[in-house]
C-alpha cells in the first residue's frame, strides 16, 4: 500500500482509489473534537490526517454541513487551489507557509469526505494566512 504525505500544518496521506463518493445528508454537521483529524475508509482505501490546532476550532464555527457542497464543486475548487499551493511549495520565498506539495491527483476520485475536508482546510488555511491560492476566493 503505497502513501503520499504532505508535511507542515496538515499532514495529508492519501492511498489512491477510482471508487465512488460517499453520500451525506445536508443536515449532517459533525463537529470535530480532536486538532488532530484522521479519515479513513477501508473500502475507498484512503486515509488523510489534517493536524492543526487552530482548524479544528474554525471548522466547528464556519464549515458549512455535509451536504452543503457537491464533489464536483469540491474537486473544482480543491484542484486550483493545490496547483497553485504546488507551485508556492516549490517556491522557495515560501517556504514557511508550504513546506511540500499536496499530492492531490486530478484524475483520482477521492470521494466526498476527502474533498471536503481538504477544501475546508485549505479555506482555513487561506483565511487565517491571509493567502490567495487563486481561481476562487476561500469562503467559509
Amino acid at each position: 500500500m503505497s502513501k503520499l504525505f504532505f508535511i507542515g500544518t496538515i499532514l495529508f496521506t492519501l492511498v489512491f482509489s477510482c471508487q465512488s463518493n460517499k453520500n451525506f445528508s445536508s443536515d449532517n454537521n459533525q463537529k470535530l473534537t480532536s486538532d488532530t483529524i484522521r479519515i479513513v475508509n477501508e473500502e475507498l482505501d484512503y486515509e488523510v490526517i489534517i493536524i492543526d490546532g487552530g482548524f479544528t476550532s474554525w471548522f466547528n464555527s464556519y464549515a458549512r454541513p455535509r451536504g452543503f457542497y457537491t464533489q464536483e464543486y469540491l474537486e473544482t475548487r480543491n484542484r486550483f487551489w493545490v496547483l497553485e499551493w504546488n507551485n508556492r511549495a516549490r517556491n522557495t520565498r515560501y517556504l514557511n507557509l508550504y513546506e511540500m506539495p499536496i499530492n492531490y491527483e486530478t484524475n483520482t476520485n477521492y470521494g466526498f469526505e476527502v474533498n471536503y475536508m481538504l477544501y475546508n482546510y485549505l479555506v482555513y488555511f487561506q483565511i487565517t494566512n491571509k493567502q490567495q491560492l487563486g481561481g476562487y476566493i476561500a469562503r467559509p
